[in-house]
C-alpha cells in the first residue's frame, strides 16, 4: 500500500517534469489550435475528475445522512472555491500570455510571475491526488487502489502538455533552456507537497473526507472555470478547446470507470 501511496503521489510531478523537457526538443512555443487543445484536454480531465473521483465519493460516504447527503459536498465545494479565491487574489502572478499581472502590487519578474501562476494551478491537483489516496487508506469512503491511481495518472497525462506550455513560454522570453526546464519543474513541485499536506490534514481532522474531497474539487474546479475554458475560448479557434476537453473528459471517466 505505501508503495502505491509514493507512486500516486509522484507520477503527476513526473509528468509536469516530463512536459518541462520538451524545452529541449522543440524550438517554438506551443500556441494557436494545439495550446487550445491542449488546455481543453487539462479543462476535461479535471472537470471529470473533480465529478467521479471527489464529488461522487463524497457523497456516497455520507448516505447514513439520508437526503442530506449532498451536505458535506456542498459545504468542501464553496469552501475550495473560496480558497482558490483568495490565493488568486493575496499571490502575485503573470498567467502565460496575459499583459498584466493579477493579485498584490509586486516587484517580482515576470519570470517568477508566471511561475506562480503555475504553482496556483498545480496546488488543487496535488490536494485532489492527496485526499484520494488518504481516503484509500482511510477505507472509510470506498475509494479503491485502482480509482486512486486512476486519478493520479489522469492528472499526470494533462501535466504533461502544462509542463511544455510553462517552460517554454520561459525559454521564448530569453531565460535559457535549462533555467526554463529548472523552472517548470519546480512548478509542478508544489503538488506532492499539496499532497502530503493535504494527506496530513485528513488524517488528523476526524470525520473531514467527505468535505476535503469536495474541497479539492472546488479547488480544480475554480482552476478551471477562471483560467483554462476563458483561455480556449479566446480568439479563434475555440472549437480546438472545445475538442480537447471533450477527449480529456472522456478519458478522464474511462479511467476511473476501468480501474475505480
Amino acid at each position: 500500500m505505501l508503495t502505491e501511496v509514493v507512486i500516486g503521489l509522484l507520477v503527476p510531478f513526473l509528468g509536469t517534469s516530463l512536459g518541462a523537457a520538451c524545452v529541449y526538443a522543440m524550438r517554438k512555443e506551443i500556441s494557436g489550435r494545439p495550446r487550445k487543445a491542449m488546455l481543453g484536454f487539462a479543462s476535461g480531465v479535471m472537470v471529470a475528475a473533480s465529478v467521479w473521483s471527489l464529488i461522487i465519493p463524497s457523497i456516497d460516504s455520507c448516505e447514513p445522512m439520508g437526503r442530506f447527503a449532498f451536505v458535506p459536498a456542498a459545504i468542501g465545494l464553496a469552501l475550495g472555491f473560496a480558497f482558490l479565491l483568495a490565493l488568486d487574489e493575496v499571490i502575485p502572478h503573470l498567467h502565460v500570455h496575459a499583459s498584466s499581472p493579477e493579485g498584490p502590487r509586486s516587484r517580482l519578474d515576470r519570470t517568477t510571475m508566471l511561475c506562480l501562476a503555475v504553482t496556483l494551478h498545480n496546488i488543487p491537483e496535488g490536494m485532489a491526488v492527496g485526499v484520494v489516496f488518504a481516503g484509500l487508506l482511510d477505507g472509510g469512503v470506498g475509494i479503491g487502489a485502482g480509482e486512486a491511481l486512476a486519478l493520479s495518472a489522469g492528472i499526470a497525462i494533462q501535466n504533461f502538455p502544462e509542463g511544455a506550455i510553462v517552460s517554454m513560454p520561459l525559454a521564448a522570453d530569453g531565460g535559457g533552456r535549462n533555467k526554463s526546464f529548472v523552472y517548470g519543474v519546480l512548478s509542478g513541485a508544489v503538488e506532492p507537497l499539496a499532497a502530503l499536506a493535504t494527506m496530513c490534514m485528513a488524517s488528523v481532522v476526524v470525520g473531514a473526507m467527505p468535505y476535503l474531497l469536495a474541497f479539492a474539487a472546488g479547488a480544480m474546479l475554480y482552476v478551471v472555470v477562471e483560467e483554462l475554458i476563458p483561455e480556449t475560448a479566446e480568439g479563434s479557434h475555440s472549437n480546438f478547446g472545445t475538442v480537447g476537453f471533450a477527449v480529456g473528459f472522456i478519458t478522464m471517466m474511462c479511467l476511473d470507470v476501468c480501474f475505480g
